[in-house]
């Protein structure tokens, strides 16, 4: 459980020092723009190597249960993953409506992913992952908001970004629910 604490520490921790302007802003003009793009990747890419490895071993030694979610909760989660999922590829499409009205489409995924996953997970690993996850990205997007970045700009109708991340959203959601099992350990559709 220390690895994963740790490991979570250390990618929300250099997340949260990103989000500090002024302070990041004083280590990039000491040290330079290269080296802190190296430090936050190194510690961010090390901490999610934590994560990883951490919680890994979590679930091989013996998850803590909380709580038991009722079953039904796992056919909440999973609509909710696949919106995260649609939320993170209108990321990368083009301009589209749905990026327009999520307006940081990546955080809406985060927020949107981390309370499938607690609502689906009753385990003290799984809660304090998740958990970590919603925390930040919440914070992430007061954050945001306070800075006045209004993010992605409104369209109207739907547009040629929209059917792409549909598409493209559906397609790794179907892929990581049948790879879900090998990946994490754990079957969705059970």
């Amino acid at each position: 459980m220390v690895i994963l604490i740790s490991g979570i520490a250390l990618f929300i921790g250099a997340h949260v020092f990103s989000t500090m302007r002024g302070l990041r802003a004083s280590v990039i003009e000491k040290y330079g723009m290269q080296v802190y793009k190296g430090a936050y990747s190194a510690i961010a890419g090390g901490g999610l190597l934590f994560i990883i490895w951490g919680f890994s071993r979590y679930r091989s030694e013996g998850i803590i249960e909380i709580w038991d979610p009722p079953a039904g909760m796992r056919h909440i989660a999973m609509p909710l993953v696949w919106f995260a999922f649609i939320a993170i590829a209108s990321r990368r499409a083009p301009p589209s409506r749905i990026r327009g009205w999520l307006r940081h489409p990546t955080l809406v995924a985060i927020k949107s992913w981390a309370a499938a996953h607690l609502l689906a997970n009753g385990d003290l690993g799984g809660m304090l992952l998740f958990g970590s996850f919603l925390s930040f990205a919440v914070y992430d997007r007061i954050a945001v908001k306070r800075r006045g970045e209004l993010g992605a700009p409104r369209l109207e109708g739907f547009t040629r970004g929209d059917a792409i991340a549909v598409g493209a959203g559906t397609a790794i959601f179907l892929v990581i629910l049948f790879l879900h099992p090998y990946l994490f350990g754990v079957s969705v559709l059970q």
